[in-house]
């Protein structure tokens, strides 16, 4: 039995073997049997790929999305922090502008007074226990400034010097309801007090109620002895509305400040005031309007027919 079952794995090598060089024969005679296998093959294993691509094509397209969104998810976050870095750099630019503005007006207005000044930065805002309407700014006794000196800006008054520390100062507004100060009437010898009421609004009154004033009226700083605490000739604001009250003893009026006291960045400090009065040379002047083009059009009438003009004789 046991040499029967040897010749018969001899026989399975022979054919084994002469198989295999009758295919090697075939192949090197340009007959493809091995590719035909091959062939058939991927054709018995394409359904399986078919359906192993409908399977994992989802899984494939979900994980490509998920890598894709955390990119966009990242690129995204990116452009949020570049574009918050932009704004801040807006923001600080415009507001060096604004300021640049506001120091370059109230250095024309001192140089046009010829006023000593010396600018600083308003660094807080709010009220204090002897006023509701003060600024703090960042210059003081080092600075050469002392109590009771004037403090413009761009557009004329903004108030006083009130408290002053080594490096810095308390600034009382001109809106501050406490706040007085004697005026002129623009272009005129009218004098009265304005007083402060919280706001842009003050109210005037006039010491003569024979005076005439109006709508539109400017009122500069009347100025005080030795130019403290007022410079003379400084805008103040201009006349909104009056009051002309049969009987009264003074004539009142509405006064918008020129001042915008929500808006200070900068200010300047009066050290020393002008030799002489400015009187009107300081209130800017107003602007000149556009004047709208016009259009002439010339109409040349046609000559009517005369009524035998078409006749026979």
């Amino acid at each position: 039995m046991a040499r029967g079952g040897d010749n018969r794995g001899r026989l399975l090598l022979i054919i084994l073997v002469i198989t295999s060089l009758f295919l090697i024969t075939l192949d090197l005679r340009g007959v493809s049997v091995i590719g035909g296998l091959k062939t058939g093959t991927q054709s018995a294993l394409s359904p399986v790929q078919k359906f192993g691509s409908t399977v994992l094509s989802p899984v494939r397209n979900f994980l490509s999305d998920v890598i894709h969104l955390g990119r966009t998810r990242s690129e995204m976050e990116a452009l949020r922090e570049e574009n918050g870095k932009l704004l801040t750099q807006l923001r600080e630019r415009r507001s060096i502008d604004a300021q640049l503005e506001q120091l370059q007006g109230a250095l024309d207005l001192a140089g046009k007074a010829e006023f000593k000044v010396v600018n600083a930065r308003v660094i807080s805002q709010g009220a204090t226990t002897s006023f509701t309407q003060t600024i703090t700014i960042d210059a003081g006794l080092e600075d050469g400034i002392r109590p009771n000196m004037t403090v413009i800006n761009s557009y004329g008054l903004i108030g006083v010097v009130k408290t002053v520390y080594p490096s810095s100062s308390l600034i009382s507004l001109t809106s501050d309801p406490s706040f007085r100060i004697g005026v002129r009437v623009a272009g005129s010898q009218q004098i009265g007090i304005l007083s402060g009421q919280g706001t842009r609004k003050g109210v005037l009154q006039l010491l003569d109620n024979q005076s005439t004033i109006k709508v539109g009226d400017i009122l500069v700083a009347r100025g005080s002895v030795n130019n403290r605490p007022f410079v003379p000739g400084v805008p103040v604001g201009e006349v909104t509305s009056v009051d002309n009250a049969a009987g009264a003893v003074t004539q009142t009026a509405d006064v918008r400040f020129f001042a915008n006291f929500s808006d200070i960045s900068v200010v300047t400090v009066v050290l020393k005031g002008p030799d002489a009065d400015p009187r009107d040379a300081l209130i800017p002047a107003k602007p000149v309007p556009t004047p709208v083009p016009t259009v002439t059009v010339f109409v040349t009438p046609s000559q009517s027919p005369s009524p035998n003009s078409t006749g026979t004789n």
